[in-house]
């Protein structure tokens, strides 16, 4: 197992000399941080005889969107011409995957409104199928089934907005055939290893019933029965396709690996547990036949490793790839090729090609060889203690060349809000190091990773405790004497743009400048427009959130913009026209309230973009109105000795 030793929680004076001693770095161009790689995604077919990538191109005079090109390859060497089998102009394709040796499949939504489509191309021909061809219908893909060359089990929400059936879709027809028929209450569906759909969960929207049948024609019977709050998450079938591997906290506060036979379902063998922290995921060898490793996150990224081959293997790259953590991104059906990341926290890093036989590595390219690694910003972990005594987490990004004592601060809180920030490479925080700020994330309670106890702590406590997570992190980078707290902004996006402006709104004298990306500013309404797909876990939003009836007094003073009369703070607000996740009225209404009291604020709106901006051209757009807006009211030179704690 590798472990990582935790570092010390942070003192200013030994930030000093690793930090104020290096070079200041020069300032890269905004689009250097966010455009997209010149070549990347890397994915090798079944055989491992051909290679598919991604790059940005220009078709028809629209701006560049990244398509899919296909090129040959002698061992690890592509060789031969590179052929490009997309033509997409709207959007970047955001993933794809081999099917076989000469079918590409990937995903596309409309303008952000991820209602995604599933298509395949035939690499020879350059036919493309829409496999789901339906308006208004999210698809994905439950199994690829790698088996069968011709078909794959798709789902989607065609026959009823709310819920999503599985079909058998065959690749070069498009036709499909229902396998699984959702009764209402599905929220997921399990395959086993034959690609048999075998386990389904359902919920009322609090509790859930984990769902079993013996082969995908009998009636699927209740196996495990859990509330909301309990998490029995199936991972994939044992190699006899009987019993199966889960994620289980149940009787436990983190989540665990379990092999869970159903005639015995409630007697879980726990398989690996780690002591501090949530596990992620786990990694199965489908050629071998056994589990191979668990992965984990605490201030880094961590692994446990179930077999000597995976260990010994993932101990030969890490000597050819020495000091960058290493992910595994593709492999052949037969297990001896590999795509390989190498990346760290002041890098995106490399690809490569690991031929595992030889153990020997080709590089294919580097992600953004224009950010040299010695000029970014080093990400620290650090900790500090919640104002009721939780032990809050978090990364802060430091500047370059410059004494961290009194600098301008960019506080950012993560999106979800069950989710976390974790450590790697974040072009958005060495952008802001990059130009003087630093940057601090905390994952504050409800983040994931931490335990069921650490997120429950969540519930009912949007712009309470959560928000008051934030503002003690605020007060550390102050207490440290990291921040000026004249010159400290707040920014996130979709619930950290919730957080940034419930900041705002609740303790104005702590910010001097805000930045809202997606986020939620109305909880009452952000429930009544939640998509179709999200209604059959309502009652679970309204145990964690907030009911609006039962809590719409609570509601009604956790809204900034039923509360917008307390903001001062300067204001920018970015926001798709088409985000199903948190509608465009959020954002409106947050502007409307503003400029109602005679408030300018500068708000972006993009017609062809959803929950966040993915087009280049509208991401360079947004971050140079970051930059100046955050230039104009925070400044990144001035005489921190001539600063004050305003209003305090």
């Amino acid at each position: 197992m590798l472990t990582w030793l935790k570092p010390p929680v942070i003192r200013t004076g030994l930030i000093s000399q690793d930090v104020a001693a290096s070079p200041v770095p020069p300032v890269y161009p905004i689009e250097t941080f966010f455009r997209n790689p010149a070549r990347g995604y890397f994915r090798l077919s079944d055989d491992g005889s051909m290679l598919g990538f991604m790059e940005p191109v220009v078709i028809d005079n629209q701006p560049e969107r990244m398509n899919i090109f296909v090129q040959p390859l002698d061992g690890c060497r592509p060789v031969g011409e590179a052929c490009r089998i997309t033509s997409e102009v709207q959007r970047d394709i955001s993933a794809y995957f081999w099917k076989g040796g000469h079918t590409v499949i990937y995903e596309k939504d409309f303008n952000g409104d991820e209602n995604f489509h599933v298509l395949a191309v035939d690499i020879n021909s350059g036919a493309v199928v829409d496999l789901t061809p339906f308006d208004g219908v999210r698809a994905g893909i439950e199994d690829d089934l790698e088996d069968d060359p011709e078909h794959m089990l798709i789902s989607h929400n065609g026959r009823h907005a709310e819920v999503f059936d599985v079909y058998r879709t065959n690749i070069k027809t498009g036709e499909s055939v229902l396998v699984a028929e959702n009764p209402g209450n599905v929220i997921g569906w399990q395959t086993d290893h034959s690609g048999r759909v075998r386990l389904a969960v359902a919920s009322d929207g609090l509790d859930t019933t984990l769902l079993y049948r013996g082969s995908d024609h009998g009636d699927f019977r209740p196996l495990i029965q859990t509330d909301f709050r309990t998490t029995v998450l199936p991972q994939f079938f044992d190699f006899d396709d009987n019993a199966f591997f889960a994620l289980s906290n149940r009787g436990r506060d983190r989540l665990a690996l379990v092999r869970i036979d159903p005639a015995q379902p409630d007697k879980e063998e726990l398989i690996y547990e780690h002591p501090q922290v949530d596990l992620d995921g786990v990694g199965y060898s489908k050629l071998r036949k056994v589990l191979t490793m668990a992965v984990y996150q605490t201030d880094r990224p961590g692994h446990h490793f179930f077999d000597v081959l995976s260990q010994e293997r993932h101990a030969r790259l890490q000597a050819h790839l020495p000091g960058y953590e290493i992910a595994y991104q593709s492999s052949t059906q037969d297990e001896t090729k590999f795509i390989v990341a190498a990346y760290s926290d002041r890098t995106p890093g490399s690809r490569y090609i690991y031929d595992a036989h030889h153990d020997a590595i080709h590089k294919l390219a580097d992600i953004n060889p224009d950010l040299p690694e010695e000029h970014m910003a080093i990400v620290r972990p650090i900790e500090y203690q919640s104002r009721d005594g939780l032990t809050i987490h978090g990364y802060l990004t430091l500047p370059l060349g410059r004494e961290p004592r009194l600098l301008p601060c960019v506080i950012n809180p993560h999106g979800g809000p069950w989710a976390r920030d974790s450590w790697g490479f974040n072009p958005e925080a060495q952008f802001l190091a990059n130009r003087g700020y630093a940057v601090l994330q905390m994952n504050f309670r409800g983040s994931t990773g931490y335990g069921r106890q650490f997120w429950e702590r969540s519930f009912g406590q949007w712009g309470l405790e959560m928000q008051n997570d934030i503002t003690d992190g605020v007060e550390w980078l102050i207490d440290q004497g990291i921040a000026d707290p004249a010159r400290i902004a707040i920014y996130g996006g979709s619930y950290g743009g919730y957080a940034t402006l419930a900041g705002i709104t609740y303790t104005p004298e702590l910010y001097a400048a805000a930045i809202d990306y997606v986020g939620v500013s109305n909880l009452l309404t952000f429930l009544n427009t939640i998509p179709p797909y999200w209604k059959p876990m309502l009652e679970k939003m309204y145990q964690m959130v907030g009911h609006p009836e039962k809590d719409r007094q609570r509601l009604e003073a956790t809204s900034p913009a039923l509360n917008a009369h307390h903001i001062q703070t300067p204001l920018l607000i970015a926001q798709g026209a088409h985000d199903p996740r948190v509608n465009k009225d959020e954002s409106d209404q947050m502007v409307a309230a503003l400029r109602a009291r005679g408030i300018d604020v500068d708000y972006i709106v993009k017609d062809n973009e959803g929950h966040g901006f993915h087009n280049d051209e509208n991401k360079f757009e947004f971050y140079h109105r970051m930059a100046s807006f955050l230039d104009t009211h925070l400044g990144r030179t001035g005489n921190p000795a001539q600063t004050t704690r305003r209003n305090k």
